[in-house]
């Protein structure tokens, strides 16, 4: 999901936190779960679960009305704010759903940003399947999933690794 030119980047705390409420609030409504998710200066990365099409679109619909709000109100301004619509993919095999982890939970590599672990535009803290041994947070703030392609079925291509860099 892509801002318009012209707006802040996303990658500020003050951001970064009305990104994480409205993510909690709308992680888990009309079929669709909200999992993990990545913030970059001018777009979002997010990988979710839902029951059909119809609920990927009215899920994404409202969770992209809430950020709209919130950003809207932190950045005291009126307007759009997505500057498109969302390009999703529909992942299919366990070793599309792993690259897809390794992509969104990794992006920071890709757009060139340099950092010591994981980092705290992702949801990498609350992620459970490193390779590495990570202290999380006593509680995330996103959906479970509850597929078996998200919760099982990636792991026969191996656990993340915190040095996986995502493909070009």
């Amino acid at each position: 999901m892509r801002i318009r030119r012209g707006l802040p980047s996303l990658r500020r705390h003050g951001a970064r936190g009305v990104l994480e409420r409205r993510f909690a609030a709308g992680c888990e409504r009309f079929g669709f779960r909200l999992l993990h998710y990545s913030i970059q200066s001018n777009h979002l990365h997010l990988i979710g679960e839902a029951r059909d099409r119809r609920s990927l679109v009215r899920g994404l619909q409202g969770l992209a009305v809430r950020i709209a709000k919130g950003l809207n109100k932190w950045w005291g301004r009126k307007g759009r704010v997505f500057a498109d619509r969302y390009h999703d993919r529909i992942l299919r095999t366990p070793r599309e759903v792993r690259n897809a982890l390794v992509y969104v939970l990794r992006n920071h590599r890709r757009h060139g940003i340099s950092l010591d672990g994981l980092d705290p535009f992702a949801s990498g803290w609350w992620f459970d399947g490193w390779r590495e041994r990570r202290p999380r947070p006593v509680a995330g703030h996103l959906a479970r999933a509850r597929t078996w392609l998200l919760t099982l079925g990636w792991r026969r291509h191996g656990l993340l690794r915190s040095t996986d860099a995502p493909r070009e």
